[in-house]
């Protein structure tokens, strides 16, 4: 009778198989976590464009207990306001303007975003703090 002896030499490593199910793992955990991801980055965008709202409407309201009214020429933003505001928020992510309806005592500042969000395509704010939303989200603000 012959015993054989095992080899001090055996190979070590990874089967086919072994990979294959870590491949899957990590695919199945990415399918999961990058739609949340890409949640989470709107959300944090939109941050911008509802800062850029309120900065605007701080500024409008300063205007207006100087000049008694919020603009003097229909959905034209004051050129005071404006420089101060910028025609854009503070990394360009959304663009803003403004609707005044005569007799230039109520207005609705729009910021509209120049990144894709179907969910939030603008985000506005008037005179009395009424927030609103366009698009397909109900989670704008």
């Amino acid at each position: 009778m012959h015993i054989r002896k095992q080899s001090k030499n055996r190979i070590t490593g990874f089967t086919l198989i072994e990979l294959m199910i870590v491949v899957a793992i990590i695919g199945i955990l990415a399918a999961i976590a990058m739609p949340s991801y890409n949640k989470h980055v709107l959300q944090t965008k939109r941050v911008e464009g509802r800062a850029y709202l309120m900065n605007a409407a701080a500024l409008l309201e300063r205007y207006y207990s100087d000049n008694n009214r919020f603009a003097i020429a229909t959905n034209t933003m004051p050129a005071e306001v404006a420089a101060i505001a910028g025609a854009t928020s503070e990394t360009g992510l959304y663009t803003g303007s403004m609707t005044v309806a005569t007799p230039y005592q109520t207005y609705t500042i729009i910021a509209t975003p120049n990144f894709t969000d179907a969910e939030c395509t603008t985000l506005t704010l008037t005179e009395a703090s009424v927030k609103g939303s366009t698009g397909t989200g109900s989670d704008c603000w």
